[in-house]
């Protein structure tokens, strides 16, 4: 249930401390104290400072040396590396494969419901928490102490999705280096990776139409022609991936996935090692560059024949699929995977933010770049589909197998089709690389962030973190060398192991599990209206009260419904519809998805059961939110939310003021 934002018997409030400062004084919507319904936490534990629970009678100082937290230096380096962050691979590699997979544009419909209802509202509730608590994904459930699972668990599924999402960046590192020869690789059948199958180019009109008849075409007929192989296709299958013959046949590492993966690895920790200060200014390129690079590949891929058939394929909607389940289970998972809700990074994102800064008008805008680039990437892999299907022969649902090789097979193709395809080649898979490496620095800075908040100023040692940034990546890289693993006759059995962590660890239930727990502690145990009161401290007006529906009623619903409907309808495993993985397998998947949804329930047991007293005085005491020494300086007793218009940052006597109550 909602908790009071105070007690109303409690206190007298006396000033005990003032100094100048600039900034807003904001007192909490209902007009009540600041230090009556929460703890103080102190530069030195996680503690409250005061004799009893509510107290606030000092503020400890931290460590001398202890550098305070970080800002962005300009508002724009948040919304960059949001941009940075959110816009990345899923948004032209995971959206596109769903769209192609679940019937074209009917998968939109189902996309922009569970957007409005789901995604925006959960997306808003992370950046204004972050922003509000000044934590990271785990310190910043100090408003529901009780609920700081909520904070483990996102920490682990923000390192199994470091640990994996690497991969796709160390495949387009793979082909950036091949696109540095004069025929690209993938653009010839006369490889020795290349089957008897593989085509370069198809004629199937010519068979139609009757030209070649039942002749030959090279050393094929037309009836050998229907089931001929590109050799894009080819070159991911047999070259890059080398698939094995299952997920229980390792062997010894592929050098030249190894050598990429390293020096992908190494780009993310020299973004990341220096903070906010450093990753700030790298997202303005790698945030913007993939939009100019898309940008050349629509207006090159509108002009192919087939084209239309294919964006036709990517708007028209199929209205028969709206009744199939996985279509809406497709469209919510998508929407917090691309979002990339429930991974404590936007957390850590907001709480370099100034206190003050509208947040409620960049979580819009940032939902509404990230959902645009979506749809404007479909745009141009179907317009590659639609060229592929027309030059095949065949139905645009069966020109290439759906999956994560779709970004790998239809923008292949659309490079070999331009002039001085190597200079093409090397400048798209340059953006794929850069497009996930800014996703990439910001999961890993999200997740350092979180380790680093639990060492308070005590702990501090100078190169404190670079050391974190430096063990967090080696430990990634060495989880990463499964996926780099051949087996006999060179066969790569490292794509088992990526699907495995895609479907079990990172995405799909346990981001739903995250969601909903998120909105029930904060709307139910913290309480809804309490925080859109820190809200409107924070940006001077109150959102719009559909984010507190949302949050109370329909997010949870939106979310536990798909939750239930995806585990009573949950299927094994398989890759590309042949390969069932073992039942091994699928018990080391299960085992990563419950190691993050496990740690909300285990975490509120353990401390309920480790406190005294009634259930009821265990659930108070655990629930009462600990606040840290910078929300002092936000809330001053007497002033109405209304007058929140009238204050002004550049006031000079502004003040911070720290209460102390007594019973």
């Amino acid at each position: 249930m909602e908790k009071p934002a105070f007690e109303t018997d409690c206190c007298a409030v006396n000033v005990v401390l003032g100094e100048e400062k600039k900034g807003h004084l904001i007192p909490n919507g209902n007009g009540h104290q600041a230090g009556v319904n929460g703890s103080l936490i102190g530069g030195t534990d996680g503690a409250g400072c005061g004799a009893t629970p509510g107290t606030m009678s000092s503020v400890e100082k931290p460590v001398p040396g202890y550098p305070e937290r970080e800002q962005w230096t300009r508002q724009m380096d948040f919304i960059m590396s949001c941009v940075g962050f959110a816009v990345g691979l899923g948004n032209v590699w995971r959206f596109p494969y769903l769209c192609y997979k679940n019937g074209g544009g009917v998968f939109l419909i189902p996309y922009l419901i569970i957007g409005v209802v789901g995604g925006i509202p959960i997306f808003f509730l992370e950046i204004a928490l972050g922003q509000f608590m000044k934590a990271g994904s785990i310190n910043v459930w100090n408003i529901a102490p009780l609920f700081k699972g909520l904070g483990y668990a996102s920490m682990v599924i923000v390192f199994f999705c470091n640990t994996y999402y690497i991969m796709v960046l160390a495949w387009a590192f793979y082909y950036f280096i091949k696109s540095f020869n004069a025929t690209l690789p993938w653009s010839t059948c006369d490889n020795p990776w290349n089957t008897p199958s593989c085509i370069e180019i198809f004629h199937h009109e010519d068979c139609l139409n009757g030209t070649i008849g039942n002749t030959t075409y090279g050393n094929m007929t037309c009836e050998e022609l229907a089931d001929g192989r590109s050799p894009i296709i080819e070159f991911w299958e047999n070259k890059v991936l080398n698939i094995s013959q299952g997920l229980d046949y390792p062997g010894s590492i592929n050098w030249e996935l190894l050598l990429c993966l390293a020096a992908v690895w190494v780009m993310v920790y020299f973004c990341v090692w220096k903070g906010v200060k450093s990753t700030g200014k790298i997202v303005y390129f790698t945030a913007t560059f993939p939009y100019v690079v898309l940008i050349i590949l629509l207006v090159r891929g509108v002009t192919l024949p087939g084209a239309y058939d294919g964006i036709m394929y990517y708007i028209k909607p199929d209205w028969s699929k709206l009744g199939e389940a996985q279509v809406w289970i497709d469209a919510g998972t998508q929407i917090f995977f691309s979002y990339a809700i429930g991974l404590g990074a936007l957390t850590a994102l907001g709480s370099y933010n100034r206190f003050n800064n509208d947040c409620y008008k960049d979580a819009f805008m940032l939902a509404l770049i990230n959902s645009g680039t979506s749809f404007f990437a479909g745009f141009v892999v179907f317009a590659i589909l639609g060229f592929m299907a027309n030059e095949q022969g065949v139905d645009i649902s069966q020109v290439a197998e759906t999956g994560p090789g779709l970004a790998f097979i239809a923008y292949p193709k659309a490079v070999t089709l331009m002039p001085m395809p190597p200079v093409w080649a090397a400048l798209f898979f340059f953006m794929l690389l850069v497009l996930g490496l800014d996703s990439q620095f910001v999961g890993v800075e999200g997740f350092v962030t979180g380790i680093l908040d639990l060492f308070p100023g005590k702990y501090y040692m100078r190169y404190k973190r670079e050391i974190s940034v430096a063990i967090c990546c080696l430990m990634c890289f060495i989880i990463d060398l499964s996926m780099v693993t051949q087996v006999s006759h060179r066969r790569l059995m490292g794509m088992y192991v990526f699907q495995l962590f895609d479907y079990y660890s990172a995405s799909g239930m346990t981001l739903l599990w995250q969601a909903f727990w998120e909105c029930i502690v904060v709307s139910w145990v913290y309480g809804a209206d309490r925080f859109m009161d820190d809200i409107a401290r924070m940006i001077g007006y109150r959102p719009f009260p559909w984010m507190k529906w949302c949050w109370s009623f329909i997010t949870p619903c939106v979310c536990m419904g798909i939750f239930l409907f995806h585990l009573f309808n949950y299927k094994p495993l398989t890759y590309n519809n042949t390969y069932v993985y073992p039942w091994w397998g699928e018990v080391i998947g299960w085992c990563m998805a419950l190691m993050s949804m496990l740690c909300i329930p285990v975490s509120v047991l353990y401390k309920l059961c480790r406190a005294t007293g009634t259930f009821k005085e265990r659930w108070e005491k655990l629930t009462k939110p600990q606040w840290g020494p910078h929300h002092l300086e936000y809330m001053a007793p007497d002033t109405d939310i209304k007058s929140l218009a009238s204050l002004s940052a550049s006031t000079e006597d502004n003040k911070v003021i720290i209460f102390e109550s007594g019973m």
